[in-house]
Parts: C-alpha cells; structure tokens; sequence
C-alpha cells in the first residue's frame, strides 16, 4: 500500500487497527488502561462512523460535523441493537460475544467503506486542519453558533460517559448467603435423620458489602406451627454459633460464579422431633441475649424467640432447612 493510499484511508484503517489491538489488550492485559482508552472509541464512535462512511463516501453527501455527530448518535444506536440480538442466541450477552460482534461490525463496515471511497469521485477524506475541515469561514453566523454548541455538547458527553465508566457508582450491597448439599449441590439435604446419626452440609457466604464484614451464624433446630396468622414456636433449642470474617468480593458477571467461603458442617441431632433447622446471619454485631445459650437447650419463651420471627418476617437474613429426627 503506497503512503497516497494510506492518507485516502487512514481513518479507517485506524478504525479496523484500533479495533483488533483491543480485542488483544482486553484478553491480554485485561487491567491495562488502553482498555478503557481504545474501548471508548470503540463502542460509542467506531461503528456509527464505519457506516456512515460506508454509506456516504461522497464528501458532497455530508458536511464533517454532521458526519461526527452522526457517528455518536448511529453507534449508540447499533451497539444496544447487537446487543439486543446477541440475547437471543446461544452466546448470550456476554464479554466476548459482545466485543467480537462489535469488532467485526466495525472492521466489516469499515472495509467495505474503503472500497466505495476508491470508487467515489469526490471521497470523503478526513482532515486534521479544524478551520479547513468544517468550512468555518464561508458558515453563516447561525452555522457558527449551532456548530459550536454541537461540539461542546458532544465533548461535555464524552466528558461526562468518561467519568461515569472511570468513577462507577457504587453497586448493590448484598451478602450471598447459602447451604447445598454433602456433594456440592442444591440436592440431597439430610432431611431425614435417626438420632445420633451424622448429616453433612455445606454452609456459604459472599460478602459484596464493599467493606470487610465479620460474619456471625447461628444455628436453631425450631418446632413451631402457623396459627392465627401469626408463627407459635413451641421448641427452640439452641445448636451453634460460628463466625468468619470476609473482606469484599467484587460481583464477577463476566465469568463463572466461584464461591469466596465454604465450611463443610457436619452435625448430628440427640433428640428426636421434627424441626426446622434455622441458620440465621449476623453482620458485625450479634443482638445480645440475657443468657449464655447451652447446646441443645430449650429456650422457648425467652428473648431468642424474636431472633426466630424476625428470620421469618425476612428481617433477618437466614435459611432453613426441614429435618425429621427419629429414634433409634
């Protein structure tokens, strides 16, 4: 390619240039700052400007503000749209579906672009000169004004989408929070048990509270019974106490979900009823309660039984799990 072709169609090539550099930044030096950089560009510029070249070659077609105006205003357009369409396939809305269909769309448009420039009589070529490449001179005094307020609007836009993605806000607070299985899944619960006989579960929490959190779980095996409209407990009997501290974990929605803390609990019970195992989850403070509570000791009728509605009131954060103790 000779230096006259590459100033015929340096723009485009630096849209197709561009394009591929980032697939390999983010899959590379995913931390680097040119993600963000080239990522910009390539997501709210590139695609509205690759086709509206394409579809306009001739420099007659359009002016150059309209044309960068047009680039913003058609990719934020295309980008939900490919996006929109993704979410209808295998692929999903994910990172990579979502950056390949991006970049080819960008590099497809972008090459079928330089095809119509050659084949134009009068192409479009951009220029670096500002007072050359809009005609400030023969504008009228309204064009200058209205070209004027278009470029502050459009930087104060950047501006203010640069900001946003480099200073996110802050996201949900939240605490994942859950029991599975002796093999790992959300099956096969030691539901049904003789007294003495060993049950295996497996206790988890995510912490995404943005701050390290110390963690409290209590464990109560409950008899109660729905009268009224209101929950009458008649057995409550204390079982365990742990605690844990977690720093932040930041919600991954790019990749697989991994979990941040796991205890395999392996419990047995000494009496016999049927009861519903109640693991409540304390953040940082424990309520107090007037008493020390003893291992397998009835508390019913005592302050502990306000732990146990407010779980059931969803004031507290908790899980339950349904377990019938037989005899021997």
């Amino acid at each position: 390619m000779t230096v006259n072709e590459l100033k015929r169609t340096w723009d485009l090539l630096a849209v197709i240039i561009l394009s591929l550099i980032l697939i390999l930044v983010i899959y590379f030096f995913p931390d680097n700052v040119f993600r963000k950089v080239i990522g910009l560009p390539f997501i709210l510029f590139f695609p509205g400007y690759s086709l509206i070249t394409f579809l306009f070659p001739e420099r007659k077609d359009l002016d150059t503000i309209e044309r960068i105006a047009l680039s913003f205003g058609i990719s934020i357009a295309v980008t939900p749209l490919i996006g929109l369409a993704l979410n209808y396939t295998p692929f999903g809305i994910r990172l990579t579906p979502i950056l390949l269909s991006l970049a080819t769309f960008n590099i497809l448009f972008s090459s079928l672009a330089i095809k119509r420039r050659y084949d134009a009589r009068e192409p479009f070529i951009p220029k670096i000169e500002l007072r050359e490449t809009i005609g400030w001179e023969e504008m009228s005094r309204l064009d200058k004004i209205l070209t004027v307020v278009l470029i502050i609007s459009i930087i104060a836009s950047i501006s203010a989408l640069i900001y946003i993605i480099v200073t996110p806000k802050q996201g949900e607070k939240f605490t994942e929070f859950y029991i599975l299985g002796s093999e790992g899944k959300a099956a096969d619960y030691p539901t049904k048990l003789r007294v003495g006989q060993n049950g295996t579960i497996i206790i988890g929490i995510v912490n995404h509270e943005y701050r390290t959190v110390n963690y409290t779980v209590e464990i109560w095996l409950v008899d109660a019974s729905y009268q009224n409209n209101r929950t009458v407990i008649h057995h409550l009997l204390f079982f365990d106490r742990f605690s844990v501290t977690l720093n932040h974990t930041p919600v991954n929605i790019e990749g697989n979900w991994t979990p941040q803390w796991e205890r395999v609990y392996t419990f047995s019970i000494s009496k016999p009823g049927r009861y519903k195992m109640w693991l409540l989850l304390f953040k940082d403070e424990v309520p107090s309660l007037p008493f020390k509570p003893e291992r397998m000791k009835d508390y019913v009728g005592t302050e502990a039984e306000k732990r146990i509605i407010d779980a059931v009131n969803g004031k507290i954060q908790s899980l339950n799990l349904n377990i019938v103790v037989r005899k021997i």
